[in-house]
């Protein structure tokens, strides 16, 4: 029973691991290879055109890439969160990507149970798992960017101290500093070098970066330049304060650990429970799960787990 349950998991994921080749990344290689052989040694053909953000295509596979210019702005959050995580991947790939882990949660869940129910609502998890990693991508990459902030306005008002202009100013930082922080500043350099407005480039790192200390950044230099005064003193107030605000989220986040810990116990060991004992013993609840009253009761726990989950979420989550 083992080894043909173990069997069936290594088919379905060779299927769908075959069809995400086929069709997700054979497309991207292909369209990769092309590119390079396109423009060779040339180094500024890329660089122009994630400059003045030339659309994109949505998915490498054009039915997909159609449906998903039909949609309107609904793919636009998910492309924003894509572009802020720093994944060379587009929406198409996350949603294929989704729609192969629903497919593989439900054969393995519906392979065990043998219950409809009980597979759509694993599969409807489990498409949820690429869209929980690149949020989780992007918070990991943006708190990075935090931690490296203050060095670069520290970076950039020793420049203008020194009498560099702040583009020069920009340019250092890309060099000197490592990623996020230095592609970012990268890219609003060279948007200003190739002939947008500072102000407007500025207008569009706040954008890309949706931090408030970004935005605090953008609005010191832009009050500075159009009502002047002394930008280098102002950063390094800015930069002090940028680390105060980081040492007290550091010590919050100490001071709750305990309490976001036993929030995920609770929120996370009824289910895992049960769970547990339904593919320990899974004639004992069969008849359960068949009968009517048995759903109604089941669908009564999640609602009340889910309540659960958000007001402990509310109470360990803390504003600071």
């Amino acid at each position: 029973m083992e080894l043909i349950a173990v069997g069936t998991f290594v088919l379905v994921f060779g299927i769908i691991g075959g069809l995400y080749f086929l069709l997700v990344a054979r497309g991207e290689m292909a369209h990769e290879t092309a590119v390079r052989a396109r423009i060779g040694k040339a180094e500024k053909a890329p660089k122009l055109a994630a400059l003045f953000r030339t659309p994109e295509r949505l998915s490498n596979l054009g039915t997909l890439h159609r449906l998903l210019e039909r949609s309107g702005g609904l793919v636009e959050p998910l492309r924003l969160t894509i572009e802020q995580s720093g994944l060379k991947v587009t929406p198409g790939t996350i949603l294929l990507a989704s729609a192969c882990t629903a497919a593989l949660g439900f054969a393995v869940v519906f392979y065990f149970l043998q219950l409809v129910l009980v597979g759509a609502v694993a599969a409807a998890m489990a498409a949820f798992v690429p869209f929980a990693y690149v949020r989780r991508v992007r918070s990991k990459r943006l708190l990075k960017f935090e931690e490296q902030f203050p060095e670069a306005i520290d970076l950039l008002s020793r420049a203008l101290r020194a009498g560099h202009a702040l583009t020069t100013g920009l340019a250092m930082i890309a060099e000197e500093l490592p990623a996020p922080i230095g592609p970012e500043f990268q890219t609003l350099y060279d948007q200003q070098n190739y002939g947008l407005p500072l102000s407007q480039a500025l207008r569009n790192f706040g954008e890309r970066v949706p931090l408030l200390d970004a935005r605090f950044f953008v609005t010191a230099v832009l009050t500075q330049k159009e009502a002047g005064g002394n930008l280098s003193e102002v950063l390094d107030n800015l930069a002090a304060i940028i680390r105060d605000r980081f040492k007290v989220k550091r010590q919050v986040r100490v001071i709750s650990a305990h309490g976001r810990i036993t929030g995920w116990v609770l929120s996370c060991l009824p289910t895992a429970l049960g769970l547990f004992f339904c593919f320990l013993n899974p004639e004992k609840y069969a008849s359960f799960y068949r009968d009517p009253l048995g759903m109604q009761m089941i669908a009564g726990a999640l609602f009340l787990q889910l309540i659960g989950v958000l007001l402990i979420k509310k109470i360990v989550t803390l504003e600071y």
